[in-house]
């Protein structure tokens, strides 16, 4: 089952704060907006497979991580 873009953005947060990174930073070397991973990061948007794949690498985790 995958999880609600609220639960998403709460695990996206997590592991984001958890490594010590700012949203700039996350967001720069995922080629999106901060403001765009500040709503994710709200349960505001559902992302794409190609942001979460994007995301992942950025955060340094598995795409798996962000969805458990």
């Amino acid at each position: 089952m995958s999880p609600t873009a609220k639960q998403l953005g709460m695990k996206i947060r997590k592991i984001r704060e958890g490594k010590e990174l700012s949203q700039t930073a996350v967001a720069k070397k995922a080629r999106v907006s901060r403001e765009y991973l500040n709503r994710l990061e709200a349960g505001r948007y559902d992302p794409t497979v190609g942001v979460l794949q994007r995301l992942a690498r950025a955060l340094g985790v598995p795409v798996t991580a962000l969805l458990e």
